[in-house]
């Protein structure tokens, strides 16, 4: 993980306003990064973002903005969690909601935890990894071996 990270960044609609103000009030700690956003959650971040940073005369970072989370953009963060190209997910989750893309939230935090990156699903977690010493230097995730998994022998008979 280099010291220039890349942040996916997401939550539910319940969670939308929290989220803002998260990162209205700690917009310094990712102008130094790369942030990705799903759908409405991206346009809301990059609008706060933007904002903070004209008010500070501060060049905001490059966010990518995915598809809706219900419309697919859960499924493409977890892929681009596959191809190392996430180095950490905050994720305002709504547990007291149930949501039309259940299976791909489950999914995603599912692929997060596979890859070994820090994700947080609420803002104390959030504050802790922002907060960490490790958020604004390189670090080395140790990732398990799944090897033994993909060479694994399958039975085609039964």
């Amino acid at each position: 993980m280099k010291k220039k990270k890349v942040i996916a960044i997401v939550a539910h609609d319940n969670r939308k306003k929290d989220m803002i103000e998260w990162v209205s009030w700690n917009w310094k700690e990712f102008v130094h990064h790369s942030l990705i956003c799903t759908g409405t959650t991206g346009s809301l971040v990059e609008a706060t973002l933007i904002e903070k940073c004209k008010e500070n005369d501060v060049v905001p970072p490059d966010i990518v903005r995915l598809k809706s989370g219900p419309l697919g953009g859960d499924q493409q963060l977890g892929a681009l969690i596959c191809e190392e190209k996430v180095d950490m997910l905050i994720f305002f989750w709504d547990p007291m909601q149930p949501q039309p893309h259940d299976v791909d939230v489950k999914a995603l935090l599912r692929i997060s935890t596979l890859y070994n990156i820090p994700t947080a699903t609420n803002r104390s977690t959030a504050d802790f990894i922002i907060s960490s010493k490790l958020f604004h230097q390189e670090y080395d995730p140790i990732l398990k071996d799944y090897s033994t998994y993909i060479k694994r022998d399958v039975d085609f008979n039964q």
